[in-house]
């Protein structure tokens, strides 16, 4: 996808709007009651803006039980959208978005895209099931006008790349800091 040495650029893409419902399937979560919940080790995904939209770590189980999808806020912090590689439980303060192109590239930049979408939403318009499916965003396209999935993939892939290696070169100037610093002398 890189052209020579060349970064890959939205700006070089044509972009189209596309249905939410057009490229994923939508669920509802279903609420695990406090008194209901006994903790554990499966994350228990609800409405939050922060921690990936997890609020709780709970041994429960039911049937959103699920890897590798899309939450969407519906409720309290509307509109944030977060992927999860990892099996967890669903809310009904959330909507669970199974994408038709499972990938997880593809699902970090359509969540970026959700996301950008949030401030039309707040408590007393909230992002329910219905207005779900008809939210528009904007993908990429390929030459035949559908979402140009390879290419998500591969920006987001560089942008991974870019900040892994932002992160390495960032451990090696301080890890040459401490080095002969604070060691102990005989």
């Amino acid at each position: 996808m890189k052209e020579g040495n060349k970064m890959l650029d939205i700006k070089d893409r044509k972009w189209k709007d596309f249905f939410i419902e057009e490229i994923a399937t939508i669920n509802s979560g279903r609420d695990i009651y406090e008194a209901e919940r006994k903790k554990g080790n499966n994350p228990y995904v609800s409405s939050s803006s922060v921690n990936n939209g997890i609020c709780h770590f709970v041994s429960n189980e039911n049937a959103t039980m699920e890897a590798g999808c899309i939450s969407v806020n519906r409720n309290g912090s509307v509109g944030y959208a977060f992927y999860h590689p990892y099996k967890a439980l669903y809310s009904n303060d959330c909507r669970k978005l199974r994408l038709k192109y499972p990938n997880k590239y593809v699902a970090i930049f359509i969540t970026t895209q959700i996301t950008a979408q949030r401030g039309k939403y707040s408590y007393g318009y909230k992002m329910g099931t219905g207005r779900l499916k008809r939210q528009k965003i904007m993908l990429p396209i390929d030459k035949n006008g559908n979402p140009d999935y390879a290419f998500m993939e591969q920006y987001i892939k560089e942008r991974e790349k870019q900040i892994i290696q932002k992160y390495i070169s960032y451990i090696g100037k301080n890890a040459e800091k401490s080095v002969g610093g604070g060691g102990f002398s005989d």
